[in-house]
């Protein structure tokens, strides 16, 4: 990944401007952006004005200059990067623009939190977003204290005003330049870039370039994903070549890939997806992509009600295709490939025959049998992709990898391709032993890459609702453990919001179980059937936009149901009394509210969903997870007080560090105003 153009301060002053603006041009028609008059002043005004001030600064003549650098993940491309010795500037100009606004004040710090987080050389150094509003009021400028790494917040500057503050940050970083890991202005551009997209992110990514290429992580295990997503092509395409049927079972630990690599096949096998059909029984999942895609395609000069149109047959609801296909014997589906999000959770032939009690299709058999005799209705080649998430089940009817064996063994036409490690011990977690089935160790993602800053964040939560303190205690003492706990729900949002900036997307997140959470004044969860409603909570801002819908506003809770499938940046986990340390304090004890009073839940399989909800809701998080225990009020016995820190103690015993509040905590990321430095 490279600039559109670079180069020294030296080259830059020796390049003709008509030369410099011909060759962003260029690469405009090469990548097949439409080119805009209004594109080519502001190359024209910000090479003028760049060519005025650079010479000015003492011993920046090596600095490298690179203009339109792309950032995938966020979709687009810095305006201009300035690579100093001491530090990394990211410059967003916005040329006639007479104010800050909000939108493109955070626009300049994600670019700058993305090259932090995912562009290796620059995790060393100062990162330093300017936007540069060039008619903007002048703005007193305060000299910052020099950062050793991290980004620090905006800088806003008029064209005025650059020179001076260019001059002054040159200086500061000029004195503290990193000695051990020195910055090298030429080699910067050539650094490793390994962004990770959220679940949206990625859809849209994927959607619009038909591209895996940059869904990876940057750690040494990058080929995590890459060897998934290969292994499932070959198969596919190996099916395809001999007319067969295949079914792909991936599994996975939470935060893995796994909808990536879903997203991957169905997106990929045609221009619009007409080849696959990407298919989930969370209508959360169904509503957040959909809405995601039709915007982003919208903006790019689309009709929205065609994009609509296509989106539905891209991505559908799992159970809405079931009905339809069941109740049309006759007719095949159009989608040759059809990739099954959270297969483990379709349901058991009891759950159908009930549930289809209450629709106006009659169903017979489990879930999987019906999806495999409707994609069974080709002649020749015909592929599921189910994907497989571990500890994810929470619900009642869920028949798991066991039910899927059991529809297989009856079907003999479909040949079966799975990871080793889900075949053979005859529980719902696998497939039966007797199946035949081939084996690819590919299959399985084990390595996490939602929590982008700990790996080992999955196994601490699975050791923790083991009841595993020492595993636990164990796996915090190795790392920084990406959660914190407090007691107090304002110093939860507050912790929330300092971490969020103007950027990351955060948001609270509770057991659908939790029903006495509204006497600590948060009782409003976010509807997860109401499609309009989620996606706005997952796809509007509070910032800059001061939208009261989105999650970042933190009015309102996501439950597992609305959560699962997808993630936050930050999330503040809301801990009530449906799981609690039993009084013996050797175990966890799930719980329903009743009338007037909590009841203890013994069944083992309601004990496991409600582990499950809390699994799902301590991974959903890329960064960092709050988590909140309320005190309790003695007056109250539904939250006794004693009870709650039973469950805090545990947390904490097994390594849980307190968050601290935020007057006096540190920044996830040097992100503290400039002038509050220096006065500090």
């Amino acid at each position: 990944m490279g600039a559109w153009w670079s180069g020294s301060v030296t080259t830059l002053l020796h390049t003709p401007p008509a030369q410099l603006c011909a060759a962003l041009a260029h690469k405009v028609v090469q990548n097949r952006f439409q080119g805009e008059p209004q594109q080519a002043r502001a190359w024209e005004a910000q090479i003028d004005l760049l060519r005025d001030i650079l010479p000015t600064i003492p011993n920046a003549q090596d600095w490298q200059v690179l203009f339109e650098f792309p950032i995938p993940r966020l979709g687009g491309r810095i305006d201009t990067v300035l690579v100093s010795p001491g530090a990394i500037y990211v410059l967003e100009f916005k040329i006639g623009a007479s104010s800050f606004d909000g939108a493109a004040l955070s626009q300049t710090e994600g670019y700058a939190l993305d090259l932090l987080d995912f562009h290796a050389t620059s995790r060393a150094h100062p990162l330093i977003p300017i936007l540069v509003a060039t008619d903007a009021p002048p703005r007193a400028q305060t000299s910052p204290l020099l950062l050793p790494l991290g980004v620090t917040e905006v800088q806003r500057v008029n064209a005025a005003g650059l020179k001076t503050l260019l001059t002054t940050l040159a200086a500061h970083t000029a004195q503290t330049a990193h000695t051990d890991h020195p910055l090298i202005p030429a080699q910067w551009e050539h650094a490793p870039y390994d962004p990770v997209p959220s679940i949206v992110e990625a859809a849209r990514q994927i959607y619009a370039t038909h591209s895996v290429a940059d869904i990876h992580t940057a750690r040494a295990d990058a080929t995590n994903l890459t060897q998934t997503s290969a292994c499932i092509a070959s198969i596919l395409e190996t099916a395809r070549t001999a007319g067969r049927k295949v079914i792909v079972f991936v599994s996975g630990i939470p935060g893995a890939g796994k909808t990536l690599c879903g997203l991957k096949a169905a997106f990929a096998d045609g221009s619009d997806g007409t080849g696959a059909t990407f298919l989930t029984g969370n209508p959360t999942l169904v509503s957040v992509l959909r809405e995601a895609l039709t915007r982003d395609t919208v903006r790019r000069g689309q009709k929205r009600p065609l994009v609509e149109q296509r989106m539905e047959s891209t991505i559908q609801s799992l159970t809405k295709f079931r009905d339809h296909y069941v109740g049309r014997p006759a007719e095949c589906p159009p989608e040759q490939i059809m990739v099954i999000d959270e297969a483990q959770r379709c349901w058991t032939q009891t759950q159908a025959v009930r549930k289809s009690q209450q629709r106006h299709v009659k169903l017979t058999e489990s879930e999987p049998a019906h999806l495999l005799d409707i994609m069974g209705r080709h002649d020749g080649f015909a592929a599921i992709l189910c994907l497989i998430g571990h500890g994810q089940e929470i619900n009642d009817g869920e028949g798991g990898l066991a039910c899927w064996g059991e529809a297989l063994l009856s079907r003999p036409a479909w040949h079966v391709e799975a990871a080793p490690d889900v075949i053979g011990t005859g529980d719902l977690t696998h497939l039966p032993a007797t199946l035949e089935a081939g084996r690819q160790r590919f299959l399985h993602l084990g390595v996490a890459i939602r929590s982008l800053r700990e790996e080992t964040a999955p196994r601490w939560v699975n050791a923790v609702l083991d009841g595993d303190v020492e595993t636990a205690r164990h796996l915090a003492g190795l790392t920084d453990l990406p959660f914190r706990l407090t007691r107090s729900l304002d110093d939860l949002r507050a912790g929330l919001r300092h971490r969020s900036r103007l950027t990351y997307r955060c948001g609270l997140v509770a057991s659908s179980k939790a029903k006495r959470l509204r006497a600590e004044g948060l009782g409003c969860e976010v509807p997860h059937m109401d499609d309009k409603a989620v996606s706005q909570w997952f796809l509007n801002r509070w910032v800059p936009d001061r939208d009261i819908r989105a999650s970042d506003a933190l009015e309102t809770c996501a439950t597992e149901f609305a959560i699962q499938g997808l993630e936050l940046d930050f999330v503040g986990l809301c801990w009530d009394g449906d799981l609690i340390r039993a009084p013996s304090g050797d175990r966890w004890q799930p719980r329903r509210f009743s009338g007037t009073k909590w009841a203890n839940v013994s069944a083992a399989e309601a004990t496991l969903w409600r582990l499950n909800t809390y699994r799902v809701l301590l991974t959903r998080a890329r960064y960092e997870t709050l988590i909140w225990v309320p005190q309790g009020n003695a007056d109250d016995p539904t939250r006794d007080p004693e009870t709650l820190d039973r469950i805090a103690d545990f947390l904490m015993a097994c390594g849980v560090p307190a968050l601290e509040p935020v007057a006096h905590a540190p920044a996830f990321t040097v992100q503290n105003d400039l002038a509050d430095l220096l006065a500090g």
